[in-house]
C-alpha cells in the first residue's frame, strides 16, 4: 500500500509568510503617530491593571520562579515585584497579572481578545535581551521598540481576529495571543524572516487551549492565567528557533494533518486587511469596569439608572436587557455562578451591581459582595434580547459599536427611561472623553501598589513621551520593582 500524500516539501504557507513579513519590518513606515500615541496609553494602562491584580492572593499565588530560589544572570523583571526571572517564566508572571481583572484593552469582531496580553512576552523578551546586550557593553532597546513590537502584535493578532472566528470551533482566544507574541518575540530576540515563519509554524502547530473554562459549567480561573501561559509559550518557542529548531512550512494547509483541517473544519485562514496599525489606533479600553467589554455599556445603563431604582429595588416587576449577538453567546447567564471567574463573564450579574451600587469593582465579584440576596432577585427578573442592528454595528469596520440598553419596570406598571449607549468611554469615538479617565484609572492602580516616591515619576514619564519612547528598557522597568 503505497501512501496518497505527497513527501515534497512546499513553500512556506502564504500566511506564514505574510505574518513574518510584517514582523520583520520594524520601522514606522506602516505605523501612524496616532497608533503610537495610543500605544503609550496602552502601556500605561497595562501596567496598571498588573499592578492593581496584585492585591489578588489568587493573583500572586501563581507568580515567581518555577523553582523557589532560582537565579538568573539578565533576568527580566516582573513590574510591581521584586522578581528576577528567566524569559519564559516572567512573559509568565507579567502576562497573568496583566489579564488576571479582566481590566485591559479588548478587541472584537469575528473572535475577540486583548491584545496587550502579548505586552507579557514583549516586556520580558525586551527586558532580558536588553540586559544581556548592557552586560556585554552593547546598547539595549528603548520603550520605542517596545512600543512598536506592540503596535505590531496588535495589528497581528486584531486583523487575524477580523474574519476568523475561533470561538465557533471551541478554541480560545488565547491562540492569538500566541501567534502574535511568537512573531515579534522571535524578532526581538534577533530572529530573521525565516526564524519567524519557523517559529510561527510551530506555535500554530501546538495543541491549542479550548474555551471550555470559558463557558458554564467550568468557568474558572484558568481565564485569567490563560494568556500569560500563551505569551509565555511564544517565548519558549522563540527561544528554541533561535537555537536551530526546525519548522513546518505547511503547518496550516496540509492536508488532514495541517491546523486548518484538524481544528478549524477545513477552512482556510485569511487576513481580513493589510497589516499597518489600524487594530492599536481603534482599540478599546477597558476605563469604567472591570468587566467582560460586550457589558460595559449595559454596566454604564445600568448606572445611569441607579439613583432612580436604588430605593425600589422590591418594587421591580422585570427589568429589560437589549444586547448584540456576541454578548447572547458569552455573558448571558442563568442558574448559579460559583466564583469570581463565572460572575464577571454574566451579563445579568454586572447589571445588577450597577443597578444596586452604582458602579462595578473586581471586589463586587468576590464571595462576600456576591452573597447579597438582591443580585439573584434583580437576576431573575431580567430578560435579555438581541437587538439585530446592534450586532450589525458591532461588526461594521466604521462604528465596532458595543451597544447595549437596559429598562426597568415596576410593579405598579410604570418604568424607567430606556437607556441606550452604544459606545463605552474606551472606544475611539470617545478618546477625547475617555483619556482623562484612562489617566485617572492609572494612577489609582499604581498608588495600590507603589508608595508616593515610586508612582510619582511613573506618572510623570508617561506625561513626556520623547523621554518615555528614549529610555532604555531595563531603566523603564526598574522603576517599578517593589520590595514587597
Amino acid at each position: 500500500m503505497t501512501s496518497s500524500y505527497t513527501q515534497t516539501r512546499q513553500e512556506p504557507d502564504p500566511l506564514l509568510v505574510q505574518l513574518a513579513d510584517y514582523a520583520i519590518d520594524a520601522g514606522d513606515s506602516r505605523m501612524s503617530s496616532e497608533a503610537f500615541e495610543t500605544a503609550r496609553y496602552c502601556l500605561m494602562d497595562t501596567l496598571g491593571c498588573g499592578l492593581l491584580a496584585l492585591n489578588y492572593p489568587a493573583c500572586t499565588k501563581l507568580l515567581g520562579p518555577v523553582v523557589p530560589g532560582t537565579v538568573v544572570p539578565n533576568g527580566a523583571r516582573v513590574p510591581g515585584t521584586s522578581y528576577v526571572l528567566d524569559p519564559v517564566t516572567a512573559a509568565f508572571n507579567i502576562g497573568c497579572t496583566i489579564r488576571w481583572l479582566d481590566y485591559n484593552d479588548t478587541w472584537l469582531a469575528a473572535e475577540w481578545g486583548h491584545p496587550s496580553d502579548n505586552l507579557g512576552g514583549i516586556l520580558a523578551a525586551a527586558d532580558y535581551i536588553s540586559r544581556v546586550r548592557e552586560a556585554n557593553g552593547e546598547q539595549p532597546y528603548t520603550m520605542r521598540d517596545v512600543l512598536t513590537a506592540m503596535i505590531q502584535a496588535h495589528e497581528i493578532q486584531g486583523i487575524l481576529a477580523l474574519d476568523n472566528s475561533f470561538n465557533r470551533v471551541g478554541l480560545d482566544h488565547v491562540l492569538l495571543v500566541k501567534i502574535a507574541s511568537t512573531a515579534v518575540v522571535t524578532r526581538l530576540l534577533g530572529g530573521k524572516r525565516e526564524q519567524i515563519i519557523t517559529a510561527l509554524s510551530n506555535a500554530w502547530i501546538d495543541g491549542q487551549s479550548l474555551r471550555t473554562y470559558r463557558h458554564a459549567p467550568n468557568t474558572g480561573s484558568r481565564k485569567s492565567w490563560a494568556a500569560g501561559d500563551a505569551t509565555s509559550r511564544a517565548v519558549r518557542l522563540a527561544m528554541m528557533t533561535l537555537q536551530g529548531e526546525m519548522g513546518y512550512p505547511s503547518a496550516l494547509s496540509a492536508p488532514l494533518w495541517g491546523f486548518q483541517d484538524v481544528l478549524f473544519k477545513g477552512r482556510s485562514l485569511s487576513l481580513g486587511r493589510e497589516l499597518g496599525s489600524y487594530v492599536m489606533e481603534h482599540v478599546l479600553f477597558k476605563i469604567c469596569y472591570p468587566a467582560e467589554f460586550h457589558a460595559q455599556t449595559a454596566v454604564e445603563a445600568a448606572i445611569v439608572l441607579h439613583p432612580l431604582v436604588k430605593d425600589r429595588i422590591h418594587e421591580i416587576d422585570h427589568i429589560e436587557l437589549t444586547t448584540h449577538e456576541s454578548a447572547i453567546r458569552i455573558i448571558d447567564k442563568k442558574g448559579p455562578l460559583h466564583n469570581p471567574a463565572d460572575r464577571d463573564h454574566c451579563l445579568q450579574y454586572m447589571v445588577a451591581i450597577g443597578l444596586l451600587h452604582g458602579d462595578l469593582t473586581a471586589d463586587h465579584y468576590e464571595d462576600d459582595a456576591s452573597r447579597d440576596p438582591r443580585i439573584d432577585y434583580l437576576r431573575e427578573r431580567m430578560s435579555v434580547t438581541e437587538e439585530h442592528r446592534y450586532s450589525a454595528d458591532y461588526l461594521d469596520a466604521e462604528k465596532r459599536s458595543i451597544a447595549n440598553a437596559v429598562q426597568v419596570w415596576f410593579t405598579d406598571g410604570t418604568a424607567t427611561e430606556r437607556i441606550e449607549v452604544e459606545y463605552p468611554p474606551g472606544h475611539r469615538r470617545r478618546r477625547a472623553e475617555g483619556t482623562p479617565l484612562l489617566k485617572r484609572k492609572f494612577e489609582a492602580n499604581v498608588r495600590s501598589r507603589l508608595t508616593d516616591e515610586q508612582a510619582k515619576p511613573i506618572m510623570q514619564l508617561f506625561e513626556e513621551p520623547e523621554a518615555l519612547e528614549g529610555m532604555p528598557v531595563p531603566q523603564f522597568v526598574d522603576l517599578w520593582v517593589s520590595t514587597t
